[in-house]
């Protein structure tokens, strides 16, 4: 009893000193712990040069590294801390491998760009053969119809899953509710980190025996597949169909990822945000009724457009309050270059600030151009020439 006791604390000894010395230089041979090998050799067929060996690995994981890091920069373009990151994940000793996955890319229409981009996302595919674990999934979506290029340019992550057992199951459950082949492709390529058929085929005969149609669980599956995972799904519908929505439409889906994607505190937040402008509670909550992506804008991205809207343009909230979906537009690519064309045309006395400010906003380009842009200056055109 008592050797085995000090055997097994000498293996504990031995356990440790094997941890340092896959970090550390070999031991002198005078050392206590070359003495511990020598006093435990009869337990463990390891040569007494263990710490060798155990070197030797480390110095050729390392050179590994060193090479991959080398070639994610020189190679593919990556940044120091892209190619460090990546090594990470996969390593290689030659260039072989990684140079065929290139140039099967290259063979299919990806741009260097682009296939660098797969690479930086899913760096394991460098390890792939191609033809055997790649070439069968680029079949299988233009099968579908859909361009292999753009798909898996969007879409990269889903090389990483079995084409058998994850890819096309995942495409023939989405296709239950999609309208093509092509969205169904897209929809389950995108969410193939997420959808498993398993854990949602349960919630979504809940969804549909709660009156949800097949449109809205396509739009939860294309847009936020893990709701169809979550285990208070049945609460969670009732509580959006008691504020008014009704599962037929297509809001009653955004109001349930925003109830169910957003905490209590998140929630109570944005709220607070809205209050800056002397909304009420019950105002608000109108403004969800009306438009529930206003709760899925960030905090920053309200308190943004109200400062423009209220702080430097000088406009009425109630508008922001009456037409919520101007919380979803881009400041910088529709809000200011649209407000400078509104300014103007109010200052000249070419639009009344009594109308609706709203619509020049909300409406596509093609009209707004049409209605706020040329047909004021065919007037001025004609006023010039009238003199």
């Amino acid at each position: 009893m008592n050797r085995i006791s000090d055997l097994m604390f000498h293996c504990h000894r031995l356990r440790a000193f094997l941890r340092r010395s896959i970090f550390s230089q070999p031991p002198p041979t005078t050392s206590k712990c070359y003495l511990l090998l020598l006093q435990l050799k009869p337990f463990f067929p390891y040569p007494l040069s263990i710490s060798h060996n155990f070197s030797s690995t480390t110095c050729d994981s390392s050179d590994k590294q060193s090479f991959t890091v080398s070639y994610f920069t020189n190679t593919c373009g990556f940044s120091p801390q892209a190619a460090l990151k990546a090594s990470k994940r996969v390593r290689f000793n030659d260039a072989n491998k990684p140079d065929s996955v290139i140039a099967f890319f290259t063979n299919h229409g990806f741009s260097i760009s682009q296939t660098h981009n797969i690479i930086c996302r899913v760096p394991e595919v460098l390890l792939f053969d191609p033809t055997k674990r790649v070439l069968p999934k680029f079949q299988f979506i233009a099968s579908k119809g859909s361009d292999i290029v753009t798909t898996v340019t969007r879409s990269p992550y889903f090389l990483l899953k079995s084409l058998e057992n994850h890819i096309i199951p995942a495409f023939e459950f989405v296709r239950t509710f999609s309208p093509s082949d092509q969205k169904a492709i897209a929809c389950a390529l995108f969410g193939s980190h997420t959808i498993t058929i398993d854990h949602m085929k349960s919630k979504v005969k809940l969804l549909l025996h709660m009156g949800v149609p097949p449109s809205n669980i396509y739009l939860l599956l294309r847009t936020r597949p893990t709701i169809l995972r979550c285990a208070d799904l049945k609460q969670a519908v009732e509580e959006v169909k008691g504020l008014g929505f009704h599962p037929s439409k297509s809001h009653f889906v955004v109001a349930l990822q925003a109830k169910r994607g957003i905490s209590k505190s998140l929630w109570d937040a944005k709220v607070d945000a809205f209050k800056t402008c002397g909304w009420s509670e019950d105002a608000i909550l109108d403004a969800f009724r009306r438009n529930p992506h206003i709760m899925l804008c960030s905090i920053k991205k309200v308190n943004a457009v109200m400062s423009f809207w209220v702080g430097r343009l000088g406009w009425d909230p109630s508008v922001l309050l009456a037409v919520p979906s101007l919380f979803s537009l881009s400041l910088e690519k529709r809000l200011i270059p649209r407000a400078s064309v509104v300014q103007y045309l109010l200052s000249r006395g070419l639009m009344k600030k009594d109308a609706s400010l709203s619509t020049p906003f909300i409406c596509t380009e093609k009209y707004f151009l049409q209605k706020f842009v040329n047909s004021f200056e065919e007037e001025e055109e004609t006023s010039k020439l009238l003199g």
